[in-house]
């Protein structure tokens, strides 16, 4: 995943732990591609402030993934049930349908929901 990618899901996870200013300033400038000169006139400060408040959301969203581990939890989950799809399906090719691994691979969906 590139780094934007990476950021982004960082972002869904944790954005609201981050200040109203933090958020629209990074939303701006990350997801709405505004550039710095841009967004500093928006917010009224300058373009350094702008460069600074993105660096620190991200350093933000790196500390928060480091002592929570939410993203790397969910990625793991993510593989596990894909995993068990993977498996599901084999059986389905030797044994045919069944209603016990229809049953699986609804509460896998079930889990990824969550």
């Amino acid at each position: 995943m590139d780094k934007l990618g990476e950021y982004s899901l960082l972002y869904d996870f944790y954005g609201e732990l981050l200040t109203d200013k933090q958020r629209q300033i990074y939303e701006e400038v990350k997801f709405k591609d505004l550039s710095l000169s841009e967004a500093a006139e928006i917010f009224g400060v300058s373009r350094q402030g702008v460069h600074d408040t993105v660096r620190r959301v991200e350093e933000a969203l790196d500390q928060y993934e480091e002592t929570l581990g939410l993203v790397r939890q969910f990625r793991a989950v993510k593989e596990k049930t894909e995993r068990i799809r993977e498996i599901c399906g084999k059986i389905n090719a030797l044994l045919g349908e069944t209603d016990e691994i229809a049953e699986i691979l609804k509460l896998t969906e079930e889990i990824e929901e969550l």
